[in-house]
């Protein structure tokens, strides 16, 4: 099938679906439309609430990259030492003691 083909079947179900939602009654167009509002809403929530979790989760994906890129550059540095997971740089040590006072 072509592009056209199906264009054209969409176009037709839509036109079709209009002429029903036409046929039937005030009250009962009132209810469809209300059932369509509301499923629409819905769509849009969990389309929303979709991409809000896969946002999230490139969001840890790229702070975890960061934290680790940290942690290797703390590592590379020269000028400290490891003391199991803490790192204490030479740079906090205290001077040494002025003894002449």
């Amino acid at each position: 099938m072509t592009f056209e083909r199906v264009f054209a079947a969409l176009a037709l179900v839509a036109c079709v679906l209009l002429l029903l939602r036409l046929a039937i009654g005030a009250r009962r167009r009132a209810r469809v439309d209300l059932a369509l509002r509301r499923a629409m809403g819905a769509v849009r929530r969990s389309g929303a609430g979709l991409r809000a979790g896969m946002l999230s989760l490139r969001h840890r994906r790229e702070a975890a990259r960061e934290a680790e890129a940290v942690i290797e550059r703390a590592r590379k540095r020269s000028g400290g030492e490891w003391d199991g997971n803490v790192y204490r740089p030479k740079s906090f040590r205290k001077p040494p003691r002025d003894k002449m006072h």
